[in-house]
């Protein structure tokens, strides 16, 4: 089978780090992990361990790295990576170096990428995460998906310019049919099955359809009116469900 654009980074990604900081493994989690992963649509999401936190030159050459693989690689526009230190793979407070939309930044690795990588994680190099990674304290991840959802989640329902926009739509309504399968059944779904929860957790199916067509095909351009409709719909239900998931009742939409 021939290899894919997105192969072909992820190897010339890994063979070019190396050199500029010593690294111990690099892993795959998100949807190239779990198996529903889009050409062209879905995020490289990457972690390099690396043996201790880069240094200026390091976190220099680092950022040179991406952007020549911005410059050389389509596929490298949705390439993502933190860099964690070997000694702070237990810290899951600690924030790491991070590349994500096109700069570097300094974030911490979630519990939910924590468990994507200890359930089914890809080494792309060196060993596979549960040898090294440390296992989740019970509640961990439960905790900082209900603190996601309340915090952030819940206050952006009510800024109603955000959900003009199509990734905020999509984005919103599958972190909240995963969140509450991770709540209910302690189980990480893939976005492609959170389409499915949406429908039974009685979200709008034309604003379901909407995102499923965005992406598996190719939609067209969509209306004002659709837009600002889906928008309203989007919020209302995320807002319902947010507080369902939580436990707090569906209140007011």
């Amino acid at each position: 089978m021939a290899a894919t654009e997105t192969d072909l980074v992820l190897k010339r990604f890994v063979s070019e780090l190396r050199p500029v900081v010593p690294t111990v493994a690099v892993w795959a989690h998100g949807s190239l992990a779990l198996g529903d992963f889009q050409q062209g649509r879905s995020d490289l999401d990457l972690i390099a361990v690396v043996e201790r936190p880069p240094d200026a030159a390091q976190r220099k050459g680092l950022a040179h790295l991406h952007r020549r693989l911005l410059d050389e690689e389509p596929a490298a526009a949705k390439l993502h990576c933190s860099y964690m230190a070997g000694g702070a793979l237990a810290e899951a407070g600690t924030d790491h170096l991070t590349w994500a939309h096109n700069m570097i930044m300094e974030r911490p690795v979630t519990p939910v990428t924590r468990r994507e990588l200890l359930d089914g994680g890809l080494a792309l190099h060196g060993p596979l995460p549960p040898a090294l990674l440390p296992p989740l304290a019970p509640g961990q991840l439960e905790d900082h998906i209900r603190r996601d959802l309340r915090e952030y989640w819940l206050p952006a329902a009510d800024r109603p310019s955000l959900w003009l926009q199509d990734a905020w739509v999509d984005l919103g309504l599958l972190v909240l049919a995963r969140a509450t399968v991770t709540l209910r059944d302690g189980r990480l779904i893939t976005k492609g099955e959170a389409l499915a929860v949406l429908l039974e957790l009685g979200a709008p199916p034309d604003v379901v359809r909407d995102i499923r067509e965005r992406r598996y095909e190719n939609p067209g351009p969509i209306s004002l009116a659709w837009r600002v409709r889906r928008g309203v719909r989007a919020r209302a239900f995320l807002r319902r469900g947010i507080r369902r998931a939580l436990g707090t009742g569906e209140g007011p939409a």
